[in-house]
């Protein structure tokens, strides 16, 4: 056989190429599926929204939220509840994307110019000629990962699928007479009587028998039963963990500090003041070269007598920011003129006056009035900074390198944090009583559900193996493992016996409130003349006396045409009510300004009616599909919900 292969070496490469080549292929390609998230989440008009997408999603959103609510608690929004919230929000925007598509809605260069206008972050880049400082511009963007011609494509975008909603917003009213009749409706009052019947009245004439208690005990395990927990081990990598490992080396911070140490003391700034000719490149020729000319007239004036410069601005200069200052710019850095101007001012010696400069904006004759040299700072005053920049530089790529190091361990070695600890240095914590649900107390990584959820998974639970390296945070990994666990079990009754006779009186009392209730109930109904409720009341919407919301919807669902109407309201663990309407009464009269605004927030709720109706039709016809089942909120999901929406 080994003949063969050695006589016929192409043959046999090509067979294994054969053999073995698409198995690696299709393994390889299976696998990088699962690692990189390409799996649809949700698809919508034909397009899948992967994983991936998702992801980035929301960690954009989170990034969005920590910028402009700092105080933030960022795990709030790590939930899966705020993390579904994210691709509802995702499927919402694609949804508009196609609909503005199949719609053909655009935006026009002049539209898409106005919204650039008024966006208050680039109004903040306009120079003192109102010109956009095109570096700072970008540099914002560039922080976003974003170039100019990308987020101005995706205003754009934005812009046309504004479009898709708005002819339904936009066009949403309620007539005086249609709100009035439905917030009257809604706001009318009830004359009612009221006999309550509490659970609590019942207490004193139940005694349960041992029997009893068994019996509500086997009929009711969920309610006794222990929930799982484990003991575990974690370690975290994060810029703390790295930063603590690094050494700058003296030559380094001492050779940093003098590359860097005019930018490190401060940039030297001029200040100067001009006299500017409108003129723009777009201006008519004749119309430059009449500035031109003007121009060297008055720079001629200036040189003559320079004194006479600042008057001379406060009358020719159509620069109107700085004229009736004289011409007076202030003080300036690099970067805050425009090149051609900056370069000028740079290039003068204080006192001096420039020849006649030509900018985008026209002709300006400057000077400049003063020279601000920052002192140069001792290596000494400057070091704490350039360690702290030295560190934060050196952490940062560190942490990607012991990030992949940190992955690749907890993984290849499962069976053990110790490996990946000891080779980064890193502490092994414990816990104790770790639950799949966080405690009330919890902190940190033992409140995050994220780590919770894929520290209890069923191949960590089973075999002990470390979790996968979790991202908990910014610049932030973490892995546990399960050092002894202890499934969820029924506790005996012995243990929960005070607990299971508070859980039966509690249940048998309200049997008996509703058996009582239901009886006097039946008695009236036969005898409306016998039926004396001992409570009168008048209540609405907006005074609801403090009864239950089930006993008040009750109320407030009563026939008006068929008053006086008794009936009765099982409260469930509040017992039970007979109540008896007797008439509906007119909501209190309004003064014109809130009946105003009532009919304005109503057309807001029937607008609002309206475009949701319409996203839903929508959502039919570009056929929105989400692949992901959608949990339960929790008030932890409820609190990041509403600070979402707040900062939006």
């Amino acid at each position: 056989m080994f003949d063969f292969i050695r006589k016929h070496t192409k043959i046999t490469m090509w067979l294994l190429f054969l053999l073995i080549v698409p198995s690696f292929v299709l393994l390889g390609m299976n696998d990088h599926n699962r690692t990189t998230g390409t799996a649809a989440v949700a698809q919508v008009d034909g397009r899948d929204i992967t994983q991936a997408e998702w992801d980035a999603a929301h960690r954009s959103e989170i990034d969005r939220l920590r910028a402009s609510m700092p105080s933030l608690d960022i795990k709030l929004l790590d939930s899966p509840e705020a993390r579904y919230a994210t691709l509802e929000r995702l499927v919402s925007e694609r949804v508009m994307a196609a609909a503005a598509d199949k719609f053909y809605l655009g935006a026009s260069d002049q539209r898409l110019a106005r919204e650039l206008q008024n966006n208050p972050q680039i109004a903040a880049l306009r120079k003192p000629d109102g010109s956009l400082d095109m570096e700072r511009y970008r540099q914002l963007l560039g922080s976003q990962g974003m170039s100019p011609e990308m987020f101005e494509a995706k205003v754009r975008a934005d812009l046309s699928t504004r479009q898709v909603m708005t002819g339904v917003a936009a066009t949403g009213f309620a007539s005086a007479a249609v709100a009035d009749s439905a917030l009257n409706a809604y706001f009318e009052k009830r004359e009612l009587q009221l006999a309550r019947f509490n659970p609590a009245d019942y207490v004193a004439k139940l005694s349960p028998t041992d029997a009893d208690l068994e019996q509500y005990y086997q009929a009711n395990l969920a309610l006794f039963r222990a929930p799982e927990q484990a003991s575990i081990e974690y370690v975290v990598l994060d810029a703390e963990a790295v930063a603590k490992t690094i050494t700058l080396n003296e030559s380094d911070v001492k050779t940093y500090y003098e590359q860097n140490v005019q930018r490190l003391s401060g940039d030297e700034e001029r200040r100067a003041s001009h006299i500017l000719l409108n003129a723009p490149k777009s201006a008519p020729a004749a119309e430059r070269e009449a500035a031109k000319a003007k121009a060297a007239q008055l720079l001629a004036a200036v040189r003559k007598t320079p004194d006479s410069f600042a008057e001379l601005a406060r009358k020719n200069s159509q620069d109107t920011g700085s004229a009736a200052k004289g011409g007076d710019l202030d003080f300036f850095g690099r970067g805050a003129m425009v090149k051609v101007f900056e370069d000028t001012a740079f290039a003068l010696k204080k006192g001096e006056i420039s020849d006649v400069v030509e900018s985008d904006f026209g002709f300006h004759i400057i000077r400049l009035t003063d020279i601000k040299t920052p002192k140069q700072r001792s290596f000494e005053d400057i070091r704490p900074e350039i360690e702290a920049e030295l560190k934060k530089q050196q952490m940062q790529k560190k942490f990607a390198e012991s990030a992949e190091i940190f992955t690749n361990g907890v993984y290849e070695q499962a069976d053990s944090l110790k490996p990946v600890a000891e080779r980064l240095k890193l502490e092994i914590r414990s816990a104790a009583s770790v639950s799949r649900n966080p405690a009330a107390d919890a902190k940190g990584l033992l409140a995050d559900p994220k780590f919770l959820n894929a520290l209890f998974s069923a191949d960590a639970i089973e075999k002990k193996r470390n979790t996968e390296a979790i991202e908990v945070g910014p610049n932030q990994l973490a892995s546990g493992r399960i050092s002894q666990y202890t499934p969820a079990k029924a506790l005996p009754l012995t243990d929960v016996k005070n607990r299971v006779r508070a859980l039966w009186l509690a249940s048998r009392s309200a049997e008996e409130a509703r058996k009582d209730g239901a009886a006097k109930l039946a008695a009236w109904q036969a005898n409306p003349a016998g039926a004396a409720l001992p409570q009168t009341l008048v209540v609405s919407r907006t005074a609801s006396q403090n009864l239950p919301p089930l006993l008040l919807d009750a109320i407030l669902r009563a026939d008006p045409a068929a008053l006086p109407a008794l009936s009765g309201v099982d409260l469930a663990a509040q017992g039970y009510a007979v109540v008896k309407v007797t008439q509906v009464l007119p909501r209190d009269p309004r003064d014109e300004n809130a009946t105003r605004q009532e009919r304005a927030q109503y057309a807001q709720w029937w607008t609002a009616a309206e475009s949701l109706a319409y996203y839903k039709f929508m959502q039919e016809r570009f056929k929105v599909e989400i692949k992901v089942s959608k949990p339960s909120a929790s008030p932890a999901t409820a609190e990041a919900g509403s600070n979402q929406a707040a900062a939006k």
